[in-house]
Formats: structure tokens, sequence, C-alpha cells
């Protein structure tokens, strides 16, 4: 795991990911964040991303970047025993997220957030990029203040 981040470069690298199509916003998210923070991250949690994108499937229900957000969360804090407490963080962590995104935005519904947009068209698009690097910086920010992972300016 690295010991120094760079938020800005976090939000950059999540926004070119999407932007550049290499990725849809939650496997941009989950890509940066293994490549920023956590190497070791194995690449099989970029293809657990693979199933939000467009609100979980093209559904428009859960916003995408929210859900990819969510799920590195659950890597860094969530548990793999059963009946293991770590659950409780790992909840009280994505809840964060959640509302750090639905008080910027007033929901995290795919299908509200764009409303009235073609999918895929250019405004679709900048908005979705922009949701990328949000959640990505955000997510970052989480993850650096609970494994005091020092944030560079």
């Amino acid at each position: 795991m690295k010991k120094t981040i760079c938020i800005a470069a976090i939000r950059k690298e999540a926004e070119e990911l999407y932007r550049n199509h290499d990725f849809y916003c939650s496997e941009a998210i989950a890509s940066t964040i293994r490549r920023q923070i956590e190497p070791e991250m194995p690449a099989e949690a970029i293809a657990m991303a693979s199933g939000f994108p467009v609100g979980v499937g093209g559904a428009l229900c859960m916003c995408g970047a929210v859900s990819g957000g969510i799920m590195c969360l659950g890597y860094f804090f969530g548990r793999t025993q059963p009946k293991d407490d770590k659950v409780n963080k790992a909840m009280a962590l994505s809840k964060e997220l959640y509302d750090a995104f639905t008080g910027n935005h007033k929901v995290a519904c795919c299908k509200i957030l764009t409303k009235g947009m073609e999918l895929g068209s250019p405004v679709h698009m900048e908005q979705c990029i922009s949701f990328t690097g949000e959640v990505a910086a955000k997510t970052a920010e989480i993850i650096a203040r609970e494994l005091n992972i020092k944030i560079e300016q």
C-alpha cells in the first residue's frame, strides 16, 4: 500500500479512464484506487466493478460511480469471515460516501441524475466523468483518513 497519495491525481486518473472509454465509472474508480493506493489489490476487483455502470447494468438505479466507490471501501474495510464486526465499519464508511454524494447531488439514482439526457451524449458523458472523479476522490480521502495515508497536494 502506498504511504502517500494525491487526491487531485486520483480524481484526474479516474476521469481520464472514463473519458477515454477505457473503463466505465465504477471500473475506473476500482482501477484508479488499485493503481494509486493499493497496487496489490487483485485486478479482479476491477472486473467485480463491471456490473455497476449505468445504474447497475443499465437499470438506471444506483449511480455506478457511487457503487464503485462503495465496493472499494468494502475491499479495505469489509469482512471476509462470518459474523466479523468489520461489516459495521464498511457500512458506516459507505454511508459517509453515499451521504457526501447525495449532499452534492440530492440523489444517487442514475435515472434521476440523467433525466432528460441522452445516454452517451456529450452532456451525459461530462456529468458522469465528473461524478467518477468526485467519487474516486472522496473514496480516496476516506481510505487515507482511515488508514493514516498521507495526502499530498
